[in-house]
């Protein structure tokens, strides 16, 4: 038997994102209940379920997509709050952020920035300069 999607998700999800995961949720429950569905189901129970990527690994590649992507900013800021949650240090989220500029370019990296300059803030986590 298969195990169950949203079960599989929910845990993946609160594991990764803990509160701000949750809080995600339950925005979505009183407009939207499926996309909050979708996303538990199929982001966190199909995508990060597989094997082949590690957690900090499949973290880091989603800030750099959200960065990317730009205008997702609440979303990168909850994509942060992972990153640290699976033992990303700050320091290597500003280095990937960094090593989007070439390709995305100054504005977007600066949103993000600005970003993770809130989440480490609200966590008391001050960034080593090399």
């Amino acid at each position: 038997m298969e195990p169950n999607r949203y079960e599989s998700g929910l845990v993946k999800l609160l594991e990764i994102d803990g509160v701000s995961g949750k809080n995600v949720m339950e925005s979505l429950k009183d407009i939207a209940p499926d996309l909050g569905r979708y996303i538990v189901e199929f982001a966190f129970g199909d995508i990060y379920n597989r094997e082949g990527l590690n957690l900090q690994e499949r973290e880091l590649i989603t800030i750099a997509s959200l960065l990317t992507a730009g205008g997702c900013e609440p979303q990168l800021e909850v994509h942060i709050n992972g990153a640290l949650n699976v033992g990303i240090s700050a320091e290597k989220i500003i280095e990937a952020f960094l090593h989007c500029i070439p390709y995305t370019g100054f504005p977007k990296v600066l949103n993000a920035v600005t970003v993770a300059k809130k989440v480490f803030a609200s966590r008391h986590i001050v960034v080593k300069q090399p």
